[in-house]
């Protein structure tokens, strides 16, 4: 099993993820360990890569899965990256509980 690809910073949660766009259906696949060693979430969009489509539905997807308001997740780095960090603002160790939950059932 990988890592959390997640970090508490600052007041934020900081998600790494590997979107993969133009998908079949939206959804999130758990987590992967990169050949860098890191730890990302693997993560679906039906949107394509164009204009910020993709990036928007990875927003989207995030919040409804953490029950959160789409305001409170924005792309932190990796804009037109295949690999990006989201920054999700809230309380901390909530949205701490919420991924562990969500990732736990991945496995």
């Amino acid at each position: 099993m990988a890592a959390r690809p997640w970090t508490l910073r600052n007041g934020e949660v900081w998600l790494s993820v590997r979107l993969t766009p133009k998908a079949a259906s939206d959804g999130i696949d758990g987590a992967t360990t990169l050949s860098d060693g890191s730890s990302v979430a693997k993560i679906r969009v039906r949107a394509v890569p164009e204009d910020g489509k993709a990036n928007d539905a990875l927003i989207r997807l995030v919040a409804q899965a953490l029950d959160l308001p789409r305001s409170t997740v924005r792309l932190q780095n990796g804009a037109t990256a295949r690999t990006k960090v989201l920054a999700v603002s809230g309380d901390v160790q909530e949205i701490d509980g919420k991924l562990t939950a969500l990732f736990d059932r991945q496995t």
